[in-house]
């Protein structure tokens, strides 16, 4: 019945999820599907990068793939649930019901929780579009993009900071878990589907700290040279 919580799977049982309906496609299906979109959109990609800027390296080109599909997941993936945010656990299209089956591992993303929906807000209207900007200045080679990388790394780094340390401090401290007892969802869902969004962006970060920091010291050097003679 329509604004009665019916019974749901997630965790904690008791919380307040309106007009459940359980997925209409299998777990496989899903990411399948999912799966494939995300390699037609690396491929085409790739193909594109290689096709626009041929002299490209190839560290070059995969750091566009890595932005590209960030942008892509922050802005339209996670763009979703910030429109849909509120009717989430009736969903049968394809995001809905993916949000629903990560769901079984984060909760928040099924009640509209404050902290989750405010951080993929900032994350749909800044970091997704300044990752396609990344992307777009990795391959036109311009300088601004070790800036802009540093500034959308570390907003990673801090986002996802925040995201394990609230839920992991609800969790063992209030004792208030949001994930499914099961490990399957807390280790590949919660823990390893995030931790990809840390290690990427700290190797990403560390690169353009030694970029800029390897042209500051050139000025340096320049501008000392330049005062000695």
């Amino acid at each position: 019945m329509t604004g009665i919580s019916p019974a749901h799977p997630y965790y904690p049982l008791g919380a307040n999820i309106i007009d459940y309906s359980p997925n209409q496609s299998s777990v496989i299906e899903l990411l399948v599907t999912a799966g494939g979109g995300c390699a037609a959109l690396l491929g085409l990609t790739f193909t594109a990068a290689s096709y626009v800027r041929p002299t490209l390296r190839m560290a070059d080109r995969i750091a566009i793939l890595w932005f590209v599909l960030s942008g892509t997941l922050h802005c339209f993936f996670e763009g979703y649930f910030m429109i849909n945010h509120d009717h989430m656990a009736s969903a049968q299209d394809l995001f809905g019901q993916l949000w629903k089956e990560y769901a079984l591992s984060d909760s928040r993303y099924m009640t509209s929780d404050t902290l989750v929906l405010c951080m993929e807000t900032m994350t749909v209207l800044l970091w997704g579009p300044l990752c396609f900007v990344v992307a777009y200045l990795t391959a036109t080679r311009h300088s601004l993009r070790h800036p802009i990388q540093l500034i959308v790394c570390m907003s990673h780094l801090y986002g996802d900071t925040l995201y394990y340390a609230t839920s992991l401090f609800d969790h063992y401290v209030n004792d208030v878990p949001y994930s499914r007892p099961e490990p399957y969802y807390f280790w590949l869902y919660y823990f390893f589907m995030n931790f990809i969004w840390i290690v990427v962006p700290f190797y990403y970060l560390l690169d353009s700290i030694r970029t800029l920091s390897a042209a500051v010291r050139v000025q340096q050097e320049s501008g000392a040279r330049r005062k000695a003679q």
